[in-house]
């Protein structure tokens, strides 16, 4: 063949495997090989790891007001912590009895080595902190990643006590397995020892709380005595003195008076008991003990899970009585699976529809070249991730649903390229090499601008980057791998087993009734005997033989020899007409006029700007708060009654709820919030969750409605706050509303938070729940004013008269109770009916000897006067300066980006104090500052993309063009937005817009170098004299045009389709199919809340990006070519 006047190329991997097809056939075995056991090996999770370096400080010294422990404890930690270098941000807050700071690293620290530094703080902040602090600060890493995989409840005719020997059974079985990080007992606390004193008894004895710790001390002991040796044996001597059970304590001696010994029981009693109560829990109505289990970072979530069922299921054979009820509640790994095979079924769709596109627009063999991209290179990804670490959750698998279309863009190109020179007459093996070498450097341009649209992605800072790092890594991984196919993997297969098909070729339709029926018999055999998947699979395979033979390969020929061709014609002629004359001027201008009216569009029809998306509820959460302070027995009560309230809102509806879990103290947080300080009580909370059943069992039940129902039903109470509120997705971010005063000093605080607070409610904005502030004057207090010279003219100390009221009260440790593998503390106070009586403490005698050796009992009130005062419950400060909160959720059906707006606008109105500021925080702080990334984001990918088409083409019109292209697509996404009446979620639609840029370029780049190309080897057919026209180069780029129509349709297509499953959250359980025949279909998954922005960004764009490709774009390369035909310039 003459290939004088044709510019031939070769690529050199593509050649080298052309020409080694047994080796490319073993790594592709051993592709497929690997690809399966990495990813039955891949860590499954619903949402990645959320590693930051964030380190928590926790100081307990209980009795001590809010003011007292941020004076005495916070402040002088924060002073030494804020030394330390890479500190991001610093906040915290005091509570009563209670320090909880956190520390807030830059992400290019490592996590121990935070850790390290904190430590560093505390220790050279040790020297000034409270002498007799119960324990040292606590120093932790905060692992996001930390969570309850699993709640385990209790219930049954047992006592509380018998349940949580039944929950410790099972939690020291849990704690066994590496995955487990620990086990953590919620509905009953820990065990204790409490010796009841009656101050009277022992005021009348002369007896001191002293005297009580010395004589248990001096008895409650075991001590070494050394060894003897006897008859050749050293034995060990020990004085056994500690008492089995604990109750015999009350015969201990506490001192011998006239010779006669005053017994602890004489003065007081002994109960092997319970801590205070500082957790309450029930799970459908029934009182529980609950145990939550929580994952080890860097474990498989479903396998510990999975685990953890069966140690429950062989406890349950073997160690727990018949009639204990075993409630399973937050099952992670049920919602990880669902997530999980929501993603895997929309990769599957997404592949058919791919699969089935190419069919009608590829004969069947060329299709399944094609095809064979999409499980090659999805396999190879998985060997890859599985090097690197990477677990696969929904992160990664929608970066492969994304990448779906995409993967086969390289493959379309080349088998039509090489498809096209087969028919010009170049044998298969030549046709690939050529073909190969012809789009090889175009296509690694392509897939290197689409990874260097999601590059900046990666380099994502803070937590929000953490949370999504996996999607850009995972299409890079991806697009790599479908490369690294393209140009080697399909190569040797087109060289070897492409053919044209001229539409005359004979099918045998005997041989492929037989082979169709061969495998369909098997398929059936396999079935009678139980293999069910394995016998469909087979059978399915075998229909589709004769399902291709007798209808798609007819269709499809169809297809091609009659719609193909009027496609080709009629895009011919729409080409020729926009290239003809002036019109190329008219179409660039209407484009540009377009995009004009489409911004403008979009800011009249302003859609609602969200910052997340808005999942659909598949929990709801009725969350109490009194103020500080208040008594976890009203707490309960109140959070019971509302439970009670929830149930008749729910009626007949209950039938679609899993389960309805009610807690109240310690681990009742609102789910949404900040995590709370483990030390720091929260009495004062209650929670009632609502958790439904999965989605595709209640399809077509609107939970929104039932928020929106139980919220109606709820009404305010006085005193208490209640919320009601679902569950969100992704990482924390904070309220909806938050606003931030930050200053020094208390009333100035008060005075401006109190100032905002009326001014929203006067202003009338709507769409605000409750808004509730955390610096509130609220928390009872019951101040002791030492006189100090009448205490000492006793010769007393503030400090002695304050130690026998906090042991009075609070208690005091004097030692520990061994029971079995546990240590239990032992506390001496007053009984409950002298601790909690004001009086009895006015009168506490303080028994002390004066400096002649005389016994002497002054009673506190000689000494002290008592006021009923108030405190602040809590003080928060953020950067070492107090912070007052105000926050609230937003009601459903209003947006948090206009209220906040409305609530801004109303700021400069406020007369503000001096040496006050006021800031937006929470959601509103991470929209602001995750949009400036996100938008930076976009210029360094348009930069890189710059770069890279600009070394592609060594010249600077063609990347202007594709530019300019990008830039043009952004008229679909705002279009389609305001059509469709869709919201603007700023991470989503921000992220496709950046994924857009990367996509839209691939088909550019292709058409302008075979445009290029074209133009060169009309140049290199030219007689001697013989110059480049006008019409004559619209000719030849509308040629260029024609012969890439279908490779820009079928990646745009291809692409559209692989995202559309998820776009609309459509389910089809294939896996299911397999097994019972139900393809449990639905639309509107839960996932689509999430992952439909982004798609629908994604579909949009590239949409009116195919029009630009093959119109505008070929305008926009005319425009170009003509202005350098006038200079005198090179076209080519």
């Amino acid at each position: 063949m003459d290939n004088k006047n044709k510019i031939l190329k070769e690529f050199g991997a593509s050649t080298f495997a052309v020409k080694n097809r047994t080796t490319v056939y073993v790594l592709t075995v051993m592709i497929v090989i690997f690809g399966f056991i990495s990813y039955s090996s891949l860590p499954k999770e619903n949402f990645p790891e959320v590693s930051v370096p964030t380190v928590y400080v926790g100081t307990p010294y209980p009795g001590n007001s809010p003011v007292e422990i941020e004076q005495l404890i916070t402040r002088v930690l924060e002073k030494e912590l804020k030394k330390e270098e890479g500190i991001d941000e610093l906040t915290s807050s005091s509570v009563d009895g209670f320090s909880a700071i956190t520390i807030q690293f830059d992400m290019d620290v490592e996590t121990d080595d935070a850790v390290f530094r904190a430590k560093n703080a505390v220790d050279r902040a040790s020297s000034f902190l409270p002498s007799d602090l119960p324990e040292d600060p606590l120093v932790k890493e905060i692992d996001l990643s930390e969570i309850p995989v699993l709640n385990v409840s209790f219930s049954g005719p047992y006592t509380i006590v018998e349940l949580r020997h039944y929950a410790e059974l099972l939690k020291e079985e849990a704690e066994r397995y590496p995955a487990v990080s620990e086990g953590q007992i919620k509905g009953i606390d820990d065990r204790e020892v409490h010796i009841n004193i009656d101050p009277y008894e022992m005021d009348a004895r002369n007896i001191t709380f002293n005297d009580i710790k010395t004589a248990v001390s001096n008895e409650h002991i075991n001590i070494s005595g050394g060894d003897i040796i006897s008859n050749g044996t050293r034995r060990s001597v020990r004085v056994l003195g500690e008492f089995p059970d604990p109750v015999k304590m009350e015969n201990i001696i506490i001192k011998v008076e006239e010779g006669k010994p005053v017994y602890l029981r004489d003065i007081g009693s002994v109960d092997y008991t319970f801590i205070d109560q500082e957790s309450y829990s029930r799970i459908n109505a029934k009182e529980t003990v609950t145990l939550d289990i929580i994952k080890r970072s860097g474990y498989n979530l479903l396998s510990t899970t999975e685990d953890m069922v069966e140690v429950i299921e062989d406890m349950k054979a073997s160690t727990f009585p018949d009639d204990l009820i075993i409630t399973l509640t937050g099952d992670q790994s049920k919602q990880t699976k669902d997530s999980l095979r929501e993603l895997e079924n929309n990769i599957i769709t997404g592949m058919l529809l791919v699969i089935i596109v190419l069919l009608f627009f590829m004969n069947t063999r060329n299709a399944m070249f094609v095809g064979l991209a999409i499980p090659m290179s999805m396999l190879l990804s998985f060997v890859v991730m599985n090097i690197f670490g990477i677990t696969l959750n929904t992160m990664v698998l929608f970066g492969l649903v994304m990448a779906l279309g995409m993967l086969v863009d390289n493959g379309i190109v080349l088998v039509e390229n090489v498809y096209r020179l087969v028919r010009e007459g170049y044998s298969p093996i030549k046709a690939t090499i050529y073909g190969a070498g012809e789009i090889a450097w175009p296509i690694i341009a392509s897939t290197a601008t689409t990874v260097a649209a999601f590059l900046p992605l990666a380099l994502w800072p803070g937590m929000m980057g953490e949370f999504f790092k996996n999607l850009p890594i995972t299409i890079a991984i991806v697009l790599s791998s479908s490369l690294f196919v393209a140009l080697v993997i399909n190569p040797t297969f087109i060289a070897y087993f492409m053919k044209e098909e001229d539409g005359e070729e004979k099918v045998n339709y005997k041989r492929v009734l037989m082979t169709s029926g061969a495998f369909i018999i098997v398929g059936v055999v396999l079935l009678l005997t139980g293999n069910r998947v394995s016998g469909n699979l087979i059978g399915i395979f075998g229909t589709l033989i004769a399902l291709d033979t007798f209808v798609l390969s007819p269709l499809a020929s169809k297809f091609q020899k009659h719609v193909l061709p009027r496609m080709e014609n009629a895009y011919e002629a729409s080409v020729n007409f926009a290239l003809r004359g002036k019109n190329p001027y008219f179409f660039l201008g209407g484009t540009v006029s377009l995009l004009v009216v489409s911004i403008m569009l979009f800011k009249v029809f302003s859609p609602q700007v969200l910052f997340f998306p808005q999942n659909i509820p598949s929990n709801v959460y009725v969350m109490v708060e009194y103020p500080i302070g208040t008594d976890l027995g009203k707490t309960i009560e109140t959070t019971v009654r509302l439970e009670n309230q929830v149930y008749d809102v729910l009626g007949d509806d209950v039938k679609y709820v899993k389960s309805v879990v009610t807690s109240a103290g310690i681990g009742s947080s609102d789910p949404n919030g900040e995590i709370k300080a483990k030390g720091a009580g929260t009495y004062h909370e209650g929670i009632v969750k609502v958790e439904f059943i999965d989605f595709e069992d209640r399809i077509g039940v609107d939970t929104y409605a039932i928020l929106k129902r139980i919220r109606d039903a709820i009404s305010d109470e006085p005193g208490v706050v209640i919320k009601v509120d679902k569950n969100n997705v992704g990482p924390p971010v904070g309220k909806p509303i938050q606003i931030e005063i930050s200053g020094y000093d208390f009333d100035g605080l008060m005075q401006a938070g109190n100032m905002l607070i009326e001014a929203i409610k006067e202003s009338g904005i709507e769409g605000i729940e409750t808004l509730s502030s955390d610096l509130e004057l609220t928390k009872p207090e019951y101040q002791i004013k030492i006189d100090r010279e009448k205490a000492a003219f006793y010769g007393l100390s503030t400090a002695q008269i304050g130690d026998e009221i906090r042991t009075a009260i609070f208690g005091k440790i004097i030692g520990k109770y061994k029971d079995r593998n546990d240590d239990w503390d032992i506390k001496v106070r007053f009984t409950e009916d002298y601790r909690y009586n004001a009086e009895a403490l006015k009168n506490k005698i303080l028994t002390l000897k004066n400096n002649k050796g005389e016994v002497m009992q002054i009673p506190v009130s000689a000494v002290a006067d008592f006021e009923l005062s108030s405190t602040f419950g809590m003080i928060s400060r953020k950067q070492q300066q107090r912070v007052l909160s105000i926050s609230s959720n937003v009601l459903p059906g209003y947006n948090a980006t206009a209220v906040n707006n409305q609530i801004a606008a109303l700021l400069p109105t406020l007369d503000i104090p001096n040496g006050y500021h006021v800031n937006f925080g929470g959601e509103q702080k991470e929209q602001a500052e995750e949009m400036a990334f996100l938008m930076q984001a976009l210029m360094i990918a348009v930069f890189l993309i710059f770069g890279i088409i600009v070394f592609q083409f060594n010249k600077i019109t063609a990347p202007l063009i594709i530019m300019a292209s990008i830039v043009l697509s952004t008229i679909g996404v705002f279009l389609g937005l305001i059509i469709f009446e869709m919201d603007f979620v700023v991470l989503m639609t921000m992220m496709g817009i950046i994924s857009l840029a990367g996509v839209v370029v691939n088909n550019a780049i292709v058409l302008i170098d075979f445009a290029d190309m074209k133009k060169k080897e009309v140049m290199m057919n030219m007689k001697e004299g013989e110059v480049m026209t006008k019409e004559l180069l619209s000719k030849t780029i509308a040629e260029a045009g024609k012969t890439r129509l279908i490779p820009v349709l079928l990646t745009a297509i291809t692409t559209i389709l692989g995202l559309f499953p998820m776009a609309v959250g459509m389910n089809i359980d294939f896996v299911q199919f397999m097994q019972d025949y139900d393809f449990n279909f639905y639309t509107g998954a839960e996932s689509q809340a999430f992952w439909g922005p982004l798609a629908w960004t994604v579909i949009f764009g590239l949409t009116f990006a195919t029009f630009l490709t093959l119109i505008v774009l070929p305008v926009m390369v005319v425009i170009i070519d003509r202005m350098k035909l006038k200079t005198g310039g090179n076209v080519a």
